[in-house]
């Protein structure tokens, strides 16, 4: 059974235990988990017989390439919509059906109604996540392109560091390393690059910006790979142009200790909030909590922020194979910010850390 087969199957599953009769995919990132396609503009619709996946011309060949057997494509040449609703028309027994409720616009939901206005036979639900927890727990084939993804931007960050200096402004060193990132064979930027020297630092995320980075400034790296549409996300701080100072190397060392210690110490099964807590509470007894004021890390998988969530708030537990980040930081308004992150897989026998680029404040 293919991959895709497999995860329509869960999802198969999971709209019967809902009393649902077919779920409309809409969002892009889970049209590519269920089919394989990788294009902009599609519409898939699962019911328990089949899966359809409607879309247009400009990729009728990319389709034959990418989908998977188990989808059935169509190749519409005016509206997705319309030839929704004749596709629905085919379907005798399907009633009830569900939306993205996150993903769709206003103006899209608006074709719900009016179907509904019309005397249609469907009854519309909203449903929120039926796709993104199943893409929670990855499966071996997902670990390794994110693993490579990984590899790509360590060995990219590696090749940039070289060359930074003194006098280089933050856009200056961004542009590398994007070089270097598309050079080891990253298909793109998961999200904009940050780059943050000295004060700017404390700015968890701060775009890179003409600011110009002096000699002795903390330098805040935090980017990320993408391989085979798997992205990856680290960060690491440096110190440029001197050896670093007492306090650059107290705050340094408090978050590599809170880092280290949670990543050590996350396990699947456990709750969101205890995990953020790993790393919160020692930040907290060495005096700097108020300085750590956003989450510990996220889920990574097809986009770069996914379930599941490692928060103060957070209840929901840790499903094994899910491949999160632990990203502690503390950023100190008019002084600067240090934040280390790596990418983690929550193994059935205790998590891996993929990213291995040192955690030391190196000297650039």
């Amino acid at each position: 059974m293919s991959a895709v087969a497999e995860r329509l199957g869960r999802l198969r599953r999971a709209l019967a235990a809902s009393d649902l009769d077919a779920l409309l995919v809409s969002a892009l990132p889970n049209i590519r988990y269920l089919t394989g396609f990788t294009g902009s503009n599609g519409l898939v619709l699962v019911t328990p017989g089949e899966c359809l996946l409607l879309t247009d011309f400009r990729y009728a060949t990319q389709v034959k390439g990418e989908v998977d057997p188990a989808v059935r494509t169509v190749i519409e040449g005016a509206s997705l919509w319309q030839r929704l609703w004749k596709e629905l028309q085919a379907l005798p027994g399907t009633r009830v059906l569900a939306f993205e409720t996150a993903h769709v616009t206003h103006q899209d939901a608006a074709r719900f109604l009016d179907a509904a206005s019309d005397g249609s036979r469907w009854l519309w639900r909203p449903a929120v996540n039926l796709v993104e927890v199943l893409r929670e727990s990855k499966d071996d084939d997902e670990v390794a392109r994110i693993r490579e993804a990984v590899r790509i931007a360590e060995h990219a960050l590696g090749a940039t560091l070289p060359h930074v200096r003194a006098g280089m402004t933050e856009l200056d060193v961004a542009a590398r390393l994007e070089f270097e990132l598309r050079s080891a064979g990253s298909e793109g930027f998961p999200f904009e690059t940050i780059i943050a020297a000295g004060a700017r630092s404390a700015l968890p995320h701060a775009r890179a910006s003409r600011a110009v980075i002096a000699k002795g400034d903390l330098l805040l790296f935090d980017f990320g790979a993408v391989h085979a549409g798997y992205c990856s996300d680290i960060t690491r701080t440096f110190v440029v142009g001197a050896a670093p100072d007492a306090r650059q190397l107290e705050v340094h060392t408090a978050v590599r200790e809170a880092n280290g210690s949670a990543s050590a110490l996350v396990r699947a099964g456990m709750r969101g909030r205890d995990a953020d807590a790993l790393a919160r509470d020692y930040i907290d007894r060495l005096g700097y909590g108020e300085a750590f004021g956003h989450s510990l890390g996220h889920g990574i998988g097809l986009e770069i922020h996914e379930a599941p969530r490692l928060s103060k708030t957070a209840e929901s537990p840790l499903p094994a194979g899910a491949v999160v980040t632990i990203e502690p930081g503390i950023y100190l308004e008019g002084w600067g910010g240090v934040r280390i992150e790596d990418d983690v897989v929550l193994g059935s026998e205790g998590p891996e850390v993929l990213t291995t680029f040192q955690r030391d404040l190196l000297q650039l």
